[in-house]
């Protein structure tokens, strides 16, 4: 069984956020050893959102996943120093094929600030490779992430949300751009040289932002090399905070504000102008108290999604029909796939018989061609028998009637083989099975 629990800035208090996404997308394994039916993890830990999806073992009369739940929160809890009432007020949870349709709809930027932005497809990737280099992965959810890859590629292509390179980073120039009266004439400070300061360099970029300057907190100067940006060392961040225009925060170092109201106030002793803060840190990279500040205007992730515009209709509701589509193929595949053991079951059973059939043919002796036309009459019997009983069963498993299809299967066909007669010397014991490769369309003969 599927399960997810999802906390989002749309339906999320900012605070509560703040203290998930500091428990980071590395805890898969952790999470997964919270409770004895949860079989694998994965998390997907971004700057608006933590989300965790779970393959819970299937129990007996189909177990509730509340219990496994309940146990996950409470490791969060822990993990967050949240409550365990806040954490379990704060997540969504869903279950089922609703687990595939939300995925999906993630993956495609459906569920973002910035409806359709590019950056989280590839988070959603990175968190499935966390996951599968802890070894924290199931093929169930294996198959459920790379479904969601393929979606977000087919919305893309196929809807005008791919057109336009959308990110919560440049929703957040965008919005900024009402206040800079001239990008190329300012003086622009990143914090931060991750994954998310490469996407606010290429937004400042793109709307024609040349001076700007980088601070690493952790003092790496790789990032400001590669792209030809001036470094600050910490001797004289506070210096250059004072004095920027711009400064657009987006640091994962979380012991401590960037920009603390103290220590800023202090910097900007006698400066009167005009000063643009974009704190696109979760948790936030500046101290709230910043607002107070005269000149200061903060631009943080609340404001952003209060902002954040109203997309093209007809292009949503496109890439929600493919976004639904792709979750009922998800389900129906994964209804086929839940009928595999008592096909091997009953193709086992089909082939043990029919060897036995054919060892006898042979003994029996006779012309040679008279011979192989009935072992070959025998094969593609049983051939033809297995395709209609296989393509019934998965067309029944599609429709949601597996189960009982099984269910029949395991009455009529014995579970262990009827063993195998002694062949004739010379006869090969692993000669091509025509039923072990018959052809298993997906509905009904």
């Amino acid at each position: 069984m599927l399960v997810c629990l999802s906390a989002h800035q749309r339906t999320t208090p900012l605070e509560a956020l703040e203290r998930l996404s500091v428990v980071g997308d590395g805890v898969a394994t952790d999470l997964t050893a919270a409770h004895e039916t949860i079989r694998g993890a994965v998390v997907l830990a971004t700057c608006n959102r933590f989300e965790a999806y779970f393959d819970l073992a299937d129990g007996p009369d189909e177990a509730s996943p509340v219990p496994a739940m309940d146990a996950v929160m409470e490791r969060l809890a822990d993990l967050s120093a949240l409550p365990f009432r806040d954490v379990r007020e704060t997540v969504d949870f869903a279950h089922g094929n609703r687990v595939a349709q939300h995925l999906f709809a993630v993956a495609s930027g459906l569920d973002s600030v910035a409806v359709g932005e590019d950056e989280i497809a590839g988070q959603v990737r990175r968190a499935l490779d966390a996951a599968r280099e802890a070894g924290a992965t199931t093929a169930p959810l294996e198959h459920l992430f790379q479904r969601a890859t393929e979606t977000s590629r087919a919305v893309k292509n196929s809807t005008r949300l791919g057109e336009s390179g959308r990110s919560l980073v440049r929703l957040a120039v965008e919005l900024a751009g009402s206040r800079i009266e001239s990008w190329d004439s300012a003086r622009v400070l990143l914090v931060g040289t991750g994954r998310y300061a490469a996407a606010s360099l290429a937004a400042l970029r793109a709307v024609g932002a040349v001076d700007i300057r980088v601070h690493s907190r952790s003092g790496r100067d790789r990032f400001a090399r590669r792209e030809h940006l001036t470094p600050v060392t910490a001797a004289d961040f506070a210096a250059e905070a004072a004095h920027a225009d711009v400064i657009v925060t987006c640091t994962t170092t979380t012991d401590s504000y960037a920009l603390d109201t103290e220590h800023h106030s202090a910097a900007r002793a006698g400066l009167t102008t005009p000063q643009l803060v974009i704190d696109l840190g979760m948790p936030r990279n500046v101290d709230p108290g910043l607002r107070s500040l005269p000149g200061i205007d903060v631009l943080d992730l609340d404001t952003i999604r209060v902002h954040a515009p109203i997309d093209e209709f007809q292009a949503i509701g496109q890439a929600r029909m493919i976004v639904q589509t792709a979750a009922q193929r998800h389900a129906m595949a994964r209804r086929v796939h839940e009928v595999a053991p008592a096909v091997v079951d009953m193709r086992a059973h089909v082939h043990s018989v029919l060897e036995q059939e054919i060892a006898r043919t042979r003994a029996r002796g006779g012309d040679a061609d008279t011979v192989a036309a009935t072992e070959a009459a025998l094969r593609h019997f049983s051939g033809a028998l297995l395709h209609t009983l296989i393509a019934q069963g998965h067309g029944l498993a599609a429709a949601g009637s597996g189960e009982a299809w099984v269910d029949a299967v395991r009455t009529v066909f014995p579970r262990t083989a009827p063993s195998v007669e002694a062949t004739p010397a010379g006869v090969a014991a692993d000669e091509p099975d025509a039923a072990a490769s018959a052809p298993t369309g997906p509905g009904p003969a």
